[in-house]
């Protein structure tokens, strides 16, 4: 795709939920000009609380840049879009364990009441929903997971993690519905991330131990068993949920978004120990039972000519980097 010159940059891009770690890194690319090859001139932010994202990062209230204050769950009204990306959901451990019922039926509402929504105001849109590698359910080890891989049962499932995925795989449905009607749709089952609005104090592993690196204290690596993960950095996220948005058709295509480089936890805890020069501590493994979260993502490569464009270590300094002067 060639890109667009300023003058040609007239599209308009909708975020809804766009104030956590998507939301961000969308705004970053915009800011830094890497979403000119689809035109985009224009970039909304819909969440409860869009228009506090400017006050507390002050770099957002840039031109071009436009905050609505609204819940996706109630709104009656959507803005004009030219792309949507629907990524509004709640991604912390810990309210899916202390509040499972209320978080599922958050994901729910908020997807429900947009696909209400859209036939009247996103009908010419391509849409892209953010779900989830959770809706495979427990993944088998080593395999990296492919789009047409059987859903497993949720129940075999951490149970901080069933109301997620069981969310997640009924909001697919809806988005699905949406191209039977007519409406362009796609769906981005995402995995693990790095980047600069990655949080570092939830249960996102490398988040923490680069909050670890930062202070300069020993990363810890607790698991007893084998854990395996891969993670893309936020600028390749952002690039392949536009590609993907640009796949919207009505047969509504699915692609993986992550990485295939998988890596135990102790290899990924050392790149990060190693980047800060801080000791590393990993503990004794007292089980052979394998965690494993890796998607293929051949089927993006192959139908969407997207690439990753930074391995762990790049990724990494990329992270822990002043991004912009």
């Amino acid at each position: 795709m060639t890109a667009a010159t300023p003058a040609l940059a007239s599209r308009t891009l909708l975020v809804i939920g766009g104030t956590g770690f998507f939301g961000k890194s969308i705004l970053d690319a915009f800011i830094d000009g890497a979403l000119t090859p689809w035109q985009i001139g224009r970039v909304i932010v819909l969440a409860r609380h869009a228009s506090a994202l400017p006050m507390q990062f002050p770099e957002f209230a840039t031109p071009g840049i436009e905050y609505i204050d609204a819940d996706i769950a109630r709104s009656d009204a959507l803005p004009a879009a030219d792309i949507v990306i629907h990524a509004a959901a709640s991604t912390d451990a810990r309210d899916y364990l202390t509040r499972p019922v209320t978080e599922r039926q958050n994901i729910l509402a908020g997807t429900l009441n947009y696909c209400r929504l859209a036939p009247i105001f996103h009908a010419h849109s391509q849409i892209v929903y953010a779900s989830s590698g959770a809706v495979y359910g427990p993944l088998e080890a080593l395999i990296p997971v492919r789009e047409d891989a059987p859903m497993r049962d949720i129940d075999a499932m951490p149970e901080g993690k069933r109301p997620y995925a069981a969310a997640k795989r009924d909001a697919e449905q809806a988005i699905k519905a949406l191209g039977q009607a007519g409406l362009r749709v796609s769906i981005a089952r995402c995995f693990a991330f790095i980047g600069r609005w990655l949080p570092r104090d939830q249960h996102f592993a490398i988040g923490n131990f680069i909050q670890n690196g930062l202070d300069g204290t020993p990363i810890v690596v607790k698991a007893t068993h084998p854990v395996y993960r891969s993670y893309m950095h936020a600028d390749d996220l952002v690039t392949w949920l536009l590609h993907i948005a640009a796949a919207s058709a009505a047969d509504c295509p699915t692609f993986n978004v992550g990485s295939d480089q998988s890596l135990t936890m102790a290899q990924i805890a050392g790149h990060v120990a190693q980047h800060f020069k801080v000791p590393l501590q990993i503990a004794v493994p007292t089980s052979a039972t394998i965690d494993w979260y890796v998607p293929s993502i051949d089927k993006a490569q192959q139908q969407l000519g997207v690439a990753l464009r930074f391995d762990l270590a790049q990724a990494i300094a990329a992270t822990t980097g002043q991004r912009r002067a």
